[in-house]
């Protein structure tokens, strides 16, 4: 069956506003990165939004907390924990756009996964699609600026690690509303960061903590945000949205450090958006009811 257009732009849409809200949330990690370690980052960016998310546990009761995919929950809370440490590790230590890079090139992995685990069609456009937008990935990220090394590895596996929890968020979506999704997920990987903080446990100043539920703020509307685009779309088809958050996260470290992308930045944006065009259907197709909710 042909995806309604209505469908795949609705997706995009919620994935690139996903990719702005990550992106604000980056820049709070990076100003509480500077005196915070990052198993303390790690955790408060969890229960922020376990917090934030436990009145609509509440108000929903057994309805809301039921499931019968406990363990799907559980491996998308493992990976997309293994995920955030690596991706907050990145963005302590390297400038931000280069972190950013790293877990928005999973759009690179994710048609191979879905594919793997899903069994979603490969189509050579949306092969095109993600090698043009890595690309620009790396003309944006500069290797000689710390693409290529240790750190990097940090970063790569990551993007990685967080493909596999995009394409679980798309099977969630069957059953599943976004918000049981990303409460379980933060309720989960709230009690497996707790672990670390026996050992890391500190008290935070006051502009920390702004820092730190600024951030989980941030990121529990973005992945409120993206896991309803992966119920409106196949993970393979809208992913290379996710590479707004680079350009995003430019406009972030212009806006608070005065950095200016160069020309190979501008380059690198313009192949960017050139992957998200090519995500856009080709082919006309009959407007179709969608959900307003999931």
């Amino acid at each position: 069956m042909t995806l309604p257009r209505s469908s795949l732009l609705k997706g995009l849409a919620l994935l690139s506003l996903s990719a702005l809200l990550f992106s604000a949330m980056g820049v709070m990690i990076r100003l509480a990165s500077h005196t915070v370690d990052n198993a303390t980052v790690v955790f408060a960016r969890n229960l922020t939004g376990t917090l934030l998310l436990l009145p609509l546990a509440v108000s929903g009761g057994r309805a809301f907390l039921q499931t019968r995919v406990p363990f799907k929950h559980l491996w998308r809370a493992l990976v997309g924990l293994a995920a955030m440490y690596g991706f907050f590790y990145a963005i302590a230590h390297l400038p931000l756009s280069n972190a950013m890079v790293f877990t928005y090139s999973s759009p690179v992995f994710i048609p191979l996964v879905a594919w793997l685990f899903l069994k979603e069609k490969i189509t050579p456009l949306m092969l095109l699609a993600a090698a043009v937008g890595m690309v620009g990935v790396v003309m944006v990220a500069k290797p000689d600026q710390g693409m290529f090394n240790l750190l990097s590895l940090v970063g790569i596996a990551s993007s990685l690690l967080a493909s596999m929890a995009f394409v679980t968020v798309r099977a969630l979506t069957a059953t599943e509303p976004a918000t049981r999704i990303v409460f379980y997920f933060c309720a989960i990987a709230t009690v497996v960061s707790a672990i670390p903080m026996f050992w890391h446990w500190r008290a935070l100043t006051a502009m920390e903590l702004v820092y730190l539920g600024g951030a989980g703020a941030l990121a529990t509307l973005s992945q409120i945000s993206l896991s309803k685009a992966y119920g409106y779309a196949p993970a393979g088809k809208i992913g290379p949205a996710n590479y707004l958050a680079i350009i995003f996260a430019g406009f972030w470290a212009w806006l608070l450090w005065g950095e200016v992308p160069d020309h190979y930045s501008i380059g690198g944006m313009v192949l960017i958006f050139l992957a998200l065009l090519l995500c856009l259907p080709r082919e006309s197709v009959k407007t179709a009811r969608v959900p307003d909710e999931l």
